[in-house]
């Protein structure tokens, strides 16, 4: 479906059009393209479509080559002024921490579950390439994968496919043929390599398929819990996670569940035997789903609308960006054949309540027609309030709040981009980066 709509996109990134919108709709604005509003001449790179000066946010972006053993800092302008090569293809995820070191997951070339997006190692690496820190989860039973996250207590949160024999799968419900591969979550203490907290979703099944079975019930009445037969698939990856956000705030994990086109919250509080059950923590419910929002027929739910065909980076907002304590989430649309990045309203009290409509409110959305992405991408607020997406198989876009396409940046055939992370040009972040 994804090259079905290549001629959409062609036309579409070659066409001079705009979009009227009124000002009390969600209609795209989309300006001219190939004008340059700029009343001086700049010198723009080639891979620069759209460059409109004064409504750009003039910062840096991170660009993430997927799989790739390569990522490089970007100006507006299209130069790339910092490039990064590593020993070894990244496993997705790769980013810049607060004191300037940079944090990623890498594949390991003797990995035994090779799922897309899969890792096995994550490093913690100073400007000039040196490992100051390594950890590895990698062989027939568990992969580090996609993403991960440095925690405010210096800990560092990873995603990880968990293997469960097929005749154990079996024996507690699942219909799936072979080994399932489940997530799970890990908290791992980077000065004594120790897991510290962990959360398995294969705690936390349940199934209406035979009632001879344990995980038995009504999967619309019990929206905490995960249809473990929702997605049947013969290689066994169910779920295939590949995003997570912390919310220091509320302290729970946002994981964005590519196949169940859904994110989840966790509660983070509970001690890693609470989050084996269904009690304790700050929300009572132990490592049960906390909330979910994307798609409520995951769980049989008919209420609500269906927005999460296919997702990647619950992004949550923070640091005084407009929308703060909002969710930006790139759906990749595999059903349309177009991905759409919203902006959601996290409920002040989490609830999820059979046969209601439990889905949060649109704040704000992008969709358009040239934007297609099946795998990879996500989205980043600005501080002037402006948009960064990554379109993972082109490039990047920003566009304003009122939807106005100030800059573009394709990256040719090939691109293969697993996130843009922003950065200011000021910001302390790059200073040991000789900019």
């Amino acid at each position: 479906m994804m090259k079905n709509n290549l001629l959409l996109k062609n036309l579409a990134l070659a066409a001079l059009f705009a979009i009227a919108s009124c000002a009390n709709d969600d209609s795209n604005i989309i300006t001219p393209e190939g004008e340059n509003p700029n009343p001086d001449p700049v010198n723009l790179a080639p891979e620069v479509e759209i460059y409109n000066a004064d409504k750009i946010h003039n910062n840096l972006t991170l660009a993430v080559n997927a799989g790739d053993n390569s990522a490089f800092l970007l100006n507006k302008t299209g130069q790339k002024v910092k490039e990064f090569t590593f020993d070894e293809p990244l496993g997705n995820d790769l980013e810049i921490l607060p004191n300037g070191k940079i944090l990623g997951v890498f594949k390991d070339p003797n990995a035994q579950i090779q799922f897309g997006g899969y890792g096995g190692i994550v490093k913690i690496m100073n400007i000039n390439g040196t490992v100051e820190w390594e950890y590895t989860l990698s062989n027939a039973d568990f992969v580090i994968h996609h993403d991960v996250e440095m925690l405010p207590n210096g800990n560092v949160l990873l995603l990880v496919w968990e293997r469960i024999p097929e005749a154990i799968a079996s024996s507690q419900g699942s219909t799936n043929p072979g080994d399932i591969y489940p997530e799970k979550l890990i908290e791992i203490d980077p000065n004594t390599d120790t897991i510290v907290w962990e959360w398995r979703s294969y705690d936390h099944i349940i199934q209406d398929d035979n009632p001879s079975l344990p995980n038995f019930g009504n999967v619309s009445q019990h929206p905490h819990k995960i249809n473990i037969n929702y997605n049947p698939i013969a290689n066994g990856d169910i779920m295939h996670g590949n995003g997570i956000d912390y919310d220091a705030n509320k302290d729970v994990i946002y994981l964005s569940i590519n196949f169940f086109s859904e994110v989840w919250v966790i509660d983070h509080s509970t001690t890693t035997s609470e989050a084996a059950t269904g009690s304790g923590g700050n929300y009572g419910k132990g490592g049960d789903l906390v909330y979910r929002f994307g798609n409520p027929r995951a769980y049989d739910n008919m209420m609500g609308e269906v927005r999460g065909d296919r997702n990647h980076y619950p992004n949550l907002l923070e640091d005084g960006v407009q929308g703060e304590g909002n969710i930006l989430l790139y759906v990749n649309g595999f059903a349309e054949g177009v991905s759409t990045v919203y902006e959601l309203e996290m409920p002040t009290t989490f609830s999820l309540t059979p046969d209601t409509d439990n889905e949060p409110n649109v704040v704000w959305f992008y969709k358009n027609p040239a934007i297609f992405s099946g795998k990879i991408s996500g989205a980043e607020r600005l501080t002037n309030g402006n948009t960064l997406i990554c379109e993972g198989d082109f490039g990047f876009w920003e566009v304003t709040p009122t939807k106005e396409l100030v800059w573009r940046y394709n990256g040719g055939n090939g691109s293969f981009f697993w996130r843009a992370y922003d950065y200011d040009v000021d910001d302390p972040v790059l200073a040991g980066f000789g900019l």
